[in-house]
C-alpha cells in the first residue's frame, strides 16, 4: 500500500501539471508569447542552474567515460540510420533524419526524471546526458545550421557550442567538481549565496517545464496521421535496445546502480530535440508543421511510456 501511494504521489503531479498546461493553452489563460518567455527563462536560467548543481555535486568516475561514448555513438548511429531510411524508402520530409536521433533531455527528461525520482537523483540521468549534449551541440546543431544557412566554419560552430548556457553550466560544474570546490562553494559567504540562488532557480524547472510541455501539445487528426510513423518506428527500435544496453552494459559489464537503468530508459524514450523547428527556414511552413506534430505526438508517447515504466520499475 505504501509503495502504491508513493507511485501515485510521484506520477500524478506530472500528469496534473501537463493537463494544467494544456488547459492554459485551450483557455488562452496565457499567450503564446508569454510561454515563449517562460521557455527562455527555463532554458537560459533554471535548467543551467539544475545542471550546474548536479555536476558540481556528482561523484565522477572513470566508468562514466564508457557511458559518455556509448550515448554519443548511439546518437550518431541513429542519425546515420535516419538518412539511410530516408533514402531507402524515399521519404519526402527533408528533416526526417533529425527526427530519428537525439532526445529532449533538457525540456522533458529533467522534468520527468526529476519529478518522479527527485531532483537529488538527477545526477544519474545527467551522466548519460553528457555524451548526448556533446552530440547535440557539436554534431546535430552543426548539420541543422548547414542545412539552414550553409554554415560550415568550425570557429563559428565552436563559438555556438561554448555560448550555450547548458554547456557552460555542465563544464563549470565538472571543472569545479574536479577541483574539489564543492564544499567551499556551498559554505563560503558569497559563493554560498550564489549556490542558494541556483537552488531557487532549479526548483522552478519541473513545474515550469511540465506546464510548457502541456501548453505545447496541439494536434489535429491530420497531424496525428502524418506524424504517427516516426514515434512508432523510433520506439520500436529504442525500447528493446535500451533493455539490451541495461542488461549487457549497465548491469552486466559496468555493474552500476539499478537507477542508471531507469535513467537510460527515460533518456531513450524521450522525443527528438525541441530545437529542430527553431533552426528551420521560416518559409518551410508545411515541413515545420510536420516536425511540430511529430514532436507533440512523440511527447505524449514518451510521457505515457515513462509513467508505465516508472510504475513497473518502482514497484519491483
Amino acid at each position: 500500500m505504501e509503495q502504491t501511494t508513493l507511485i501515485i504521489n510521484r506520477v500524478l503531479p506530472i500528469i496534473l501539471l501537463i493537463i494544467l498546461g494544456n488547459w492554459i493553452q485551450r483557455r488562452k489563460f496565457l499567450s503564446e508569447s508569454t510561454i515563449d518567455d517562460l521557455r527562455k527563462l527555463v532554458v537560459n536560467l533554471a535548467l543551467p542552474s539544475v545542471l550546474f548543481l548536479t555536476f558540481v555535486q556528482l561523484e565522477l568516475k572513470l566508468t562514466y567515460l564508457v557511458i559518455f561514448a556509448l550515448i554519443f555513438f548511439l546518437c550518431l548511429a541513429l542519425f546515420g540510420l535516419g538518412y539511410w531510411i530516408k533514402r531507402q524508402f524515399n521519404i519526402q520530409h527533408s528533416y526526417f533524419p533529425f527526427l530519428m536521433t537525439g532526445f529532449e533531455y533538457g525540456m522533458l527528461g529533467v522534468s520527468l526524471f526529476g519529478g518522479a525520482y527527485g531532483l537529488e537523483k538527477l545526477g544519474y540521468i545527467a551522466v548519460l546526458a553528457l555524451g548526448h549534449e556533446t552530440f547535440i551541440w557539436f554534431v546535430f546543431l552543426t548539420f541543422l545550421l548547414i542545412k539552414r544557412d550553409g554554415i560550415q566554419e568550425s570557429q563559428q560552430l565552436v563559438k555556438i557550442f561554448f555560448k550555450a548556457p547548458v554547456i557552460i553550466a555542465i563544464f563549470a560544474g565538472v571543472i569545479l567538481n574536479l577541483l574539489g570546490a564543492k564544499t567551499l562553494l556551498f559554505q563560503a559567504p558569497i559563493s554560498g549565496a550564489f549556490m542558494a540562488t541556483f537552488q531557487f532557480l532549479a526548483n522552478l524547472v519541473v513545474p515550469m517545464i511540465l506546464l510548457i510541455v502541456g501548453y505545447s501539445i496541439q494536434l489535429d487528426r491530420k497531424g496525428i496521421k502524418a506524424a504517427f510513423p516516426v514515434p512508432v518506428l523510433r520506439l520500436t527500435i529504442l525500447i528493446p535496445l535500451a533493455l539490451a544496453i541495461n542488461f549487457f552494459f549497465i548491469r552486466g559489464w559496468l555493474h552500476l546502480d539499478p537507477i542508471f537503468e531507469a535513467a537510460l530508459f527515460t533518456l531513450v524514450v524521450l522525443p527528438p530535440p525541441f530545437i529542430i523547428p527553431l533552426y528551420m527556414p521560416s518559409d518551410l511552413v508545411e515541413e515545420k508543421t510536420y516536425v511540430n506534430n511529430v514532436l507533440a505526438l512523440y511527447t505524449i508517447f514518451s510521457i505515457v511510456i515513462f509513467i508505465v515504466y516508472f510504475i513497473f520499475f518502482t514497484g519491483r
